[in-house]
């Protein structure tokens, strides 16, 4: 009788598969392993070519982070515009409590304002947005707690949009335990955020990118900063996060703003006949983690009321000649100079344009 041949490697492993394929069949397993192509809310012109980036990744955790009126909060509105445009629901989470309609709608922000029809009072504001703020949001695990229910009212069909998360900001809010303690403890807020975030919320973010998934959710976080001083000589100082380290190290896109010791930000002012009216600054911004496509990158832009613009000279003029009338009754002319603030307090000025 002859001898049966032993099977090749190949023959071996196809039949492994089989198994294993028949396993997953009848445990319900198959179909749980693609992800939906990439896609993006777009960033302006002006931010794009500063970052080479198109945007923030959709079902992605994206972190921005740096000092105080560095451009952080105009970056969010600025998606939170663009969110409104796809048809993406924005969920605007203000802890930071900095929040200006004013500047939402200069800056684009769809809003409707609702009016008293006696006083003309604005009573409300309505439109293609959720906005939420301190006044029923007190501690981290409050806001934990609503994304989820946010997320469970889509999955219920509530809410059939895709959904943005915008949090304005991570570090400005304690923990519950914080609050019974009256005690603002940073080690108590960090593990909070851990285990509200980290191993809850940034994980429901992420699982939304599964084909299966009929909806694409985005959280977008921003983040106060401290600076750390050097404890060792020849030591650089290094930016912390306010809150701990977990939408640090959860993000797959960090934005950075300004300088790691100050804002690294330079104040633009318009002047005429001796007097100084600030309208822009230029900021640093610079992509330090990028889990999308790899490229990390820096550059400057200017930032506006009205949104970023590139940060040259014909992108000035050309902002000052779309908004001549602002600055008649800001400075009694539309014809002024430029005069921009350097680190050295020297000043750079740019000559002055006609405005046609």
């Amino acid at each position: 009788m002859a001898k049966k041949d032993k099977p090749s490697l190949n023959e071996t492993v196809q039949n492994a598969i089989k198994g294993v394929e028949k396993f997953k069949k009848a445990n319900f397993l198959q179909g749980n392993v693609k992800f939906k192509p990439v896609s993006w809310i777009p960033f302006s012109s002006a931010v794009q070519d500063a970052l080479n980036l198109p945007g923030i990744p959709k079902g992605f955790l994206t972190l921005l982070r740096g000092h105080s009126d560095t451009g952080k909060t105009a970056t969010m509105l600025e998606i939170a515009v663009s969110c409104q445009k796809m048809g993406i629901l924005p969920v605007i989470i203000m802890t930071e409590m900095k929040w200006s309609w004013e500047h939402a709608l200069q800056m684009g922000f769809q809003v409707e304002e609702v009016k008293d029809d006696k006083t003309d009072e604005v009573l409300d504001y309505k439109g293609f947005f959720i906005y939420v703020d301190r006044s029923s949001l007190n501690s981290i695990e409050d806001v934990s707690s609503f994304i989820a229910n946010m997320l469970d009212e889509q999955k219920n069909g509530n809410l059939s949009h895709d959904l943005c998360f915008l949090w304005d900001s991570v570090g400005s809010i304690p923990c519950e335990l914080s609050i019974k303690s009256n005690k603002n403890s940073n080690e108590w807020n960090a593990g909070a955020m851990s285990q509200q975030f980290g191993n809850f919320i940034n994980q429901k973010i992420t699982l939304s990118r599964k084909e299966s998934q009929p909806f694409t959710n985005t959280l977008v976080a921003v983040n106060k900063v401290w600076v750390a001083r050097p404890t060792m000589p020849m030591e650089q100082p290094r930016l912390k996060n306010k809150g701990g380290d977990t939408m640090f190290f959860d993000a797959a896109l960090i934005l950075t703003f300004g300088n790691i010791t100050n804002s690294g930000t330079n104040k633009i002012k318009a002047t005429k006949d001796g007097r100084d009216v600030e309208f822009a600054k230029r900021t640093k911004i610079s992509c330090d983690k990028n889990h999308i496509t790899g490229v990390t990158t820096k550059g400057t832009v200017i930032m506006t009321v009205h949104g970023f613009i590139p940060d040259d000279k014909k992108a000035i003029d050309v902002y000052k000649k779309e908004h001549s009338e602002e600055w008649l009754k800001l400075l009694g002319s539309k014809d002024f100079d430029v005069v921009i603030e350097t680190d050295s307090d020297n000043t750079e000025a740019y000559e002055t344009v006609e405005n046609e």
